[in-house]
């Protein structure tokens, strides 16, 4: 690893101590795409130096252009203006190459645990300067499990989406709308693959309700529409 205070890709020095530790698994963007969106993940992994082993081992196909340990601890592993292969097979707002979309930032988590003062810091710091680098506005950060609903459940309902929205870094309500669209069509509007069938429908409410209603349980109710209607007409997908 190496040198603190790197330059990230704008020229202009991070804030943030950022080491970097170069990770193989990249490639250029496809269709000419720059990043519109940030995704975030948990690693699930045990510990810090496992999760940097898989996101750097060729074998894997996995990195990341930032990972965050507990501590605050940041490291660089693909220059941003290249493809980190993080997302895999998803969607958000029509986009089906979200690698070619997004920067990927990994937070060091198992998923069973809530995430560090010191990480939750680092990374308000960290977007703060990606989503200025790239013009990359609030409703384009989204979470691994936006994307994948169902295959993907990071960062999870331990993860405070709130606190994030409040320094304007990420989304978590809309303004007031007075006739709510019916769930499936604010999900698509919001950025959310359309649903087909009951199955699809529950695994979305899922997804929706970890970040948006982390405590909520049961089936779908006004509550959900409401929230995700006025989230859909106030912030539709962005489009690259």
């Amino acid at each position: 690893m190496g040198s603190t205070a790197i330059s990230l890709g704008g020229g202009k020095l991070s804030l943030l101590a950022i080491e970097r530790c170069l990770s193989p698994n990249f490639g250029p963007r496809k269709g000419g795409l720059a990043p519109y969106l940030i995704v975030v993940h948990y690693t699930a992994m045990p510990n810090a130096q496992a999760a940097l082993e898989r996101l750097s081992d060729p074998a894997h196909e996995v990195s990341a252009h930032y990972f965050l340990d507990h501590s605050g601890g940041a490291v660089q592993l693909v220059p941003e203006a290249q493809r980190a292969w993080h997302a895999g097979a998803g969607a958000w707002g029509g986009c089906t190459d979200v690698n070619s979309a997004s920067i990927g930032i990994e937070l060091c988590n198992a998923g069973d645990q809530a995430f560090s003062s010191a990480q939750m810091q680092a990374l308000k710091s960290l977007l703060k300067e990606v989503m200025k680098r790239w013009g990359i506005a609030a409703q384009g950060v989204i979470g691994h499990s936006d994307m994948a609903p169902g295959r993907k459940q990071d960062p999870g309902r331990w993860f405070d989406w709130q606190d994030l929205a409040r320094e304007g870094l990420a989304v978590y309500r809309g303004a007031p709308h007075s006739r709510p669209l019916p769930f499936a069509e604010a999900a698509e509007w919001f950025g959310y693959r359309r649903p087909e069938g009951e199955a699809e429908a529950q695994t979305l409410l899922e997804a929706f309700r970890q970040r948006f209603r982390p405590k909520a349980t049961g089936p779908l109710n006004e509550d959900d529409v409401q929230i995700l209607s006025d989230l859909a007409q106030t912030y539709p997908a962005p489009v690259g």
